[in-house]
């Protein structure tokens, strides 16, 4: 093989061409390097948001926290609203996930949906048939059709002795 640089022959119509593809393709890397520079900052936003309004569900937490470690006898009344309170919390933290399509996972019917639920426990019940939900233990959430936590529930078995 020779070290002798070759040489090609493109005629005019070819050398257009190729200009016109190298054009094309150097104004498609602009745009695709702007796309994900847009992209890049719609994320960053949508992140920053997102603490944001965590930080509120952390700051209503926190002002529960502080009063319950400097009262550590609370009145009565506050005692009282403290299920509201950390009520609203929830609802809070409950519609920070929904802006992101992040929702509670419904379930129908009294029997387990294996794709939706994990049955954690059983227990014995002969006043329900088998394989019946009878206590949510923890509420599952899915983004889309995919399941980011399956809600985990008890269910009942018959009392079989054996």
């Amino acid at each position: 093989m020779s070290d002798a640089p070759q040489s090609y022959i493109l005629s005019l119509e070819e050398r257009d061409r190729i200009l016109e593809a190298l054009k094309n393709l150097c104004k498609e890397k602009v745009l695709l390097q702007q796309s994900v520079r847009e992209q890049q900052t719609q994320a960053a936003s949508a992140t920053e948001d997102l603490c944001l309004e965590l930080l509120e569900v952390g700051d209503a937490l926190e002002a529960l926290l502080d009063y319950l470690t400097n009262n550590p006898n609370p009145s009565p009344e506050f005692l009282q609203r403290l299920p509201r309170s950390m009520g609203a919390v929830h609802r809070k933290f409950l519609s920070v996930l929904a802006k992101r399509q992040v929702l509670p996972i419904e379930l129908v019917g009294t029997q387990p949906d294996f794709d939706l639920c994990r049955v954690v426990d059983r227990e014995v019940r002969s006043d329900l048939p088998d394989q019946t939900i009878t206590k949510v233990l923890r509420q599952g959430f899915h983004l889309g059709k995919k399941i980011l936590r399956p809600t985990e529930v008890i269910t009942s078995k018959s009392n079989v002795t054996g």
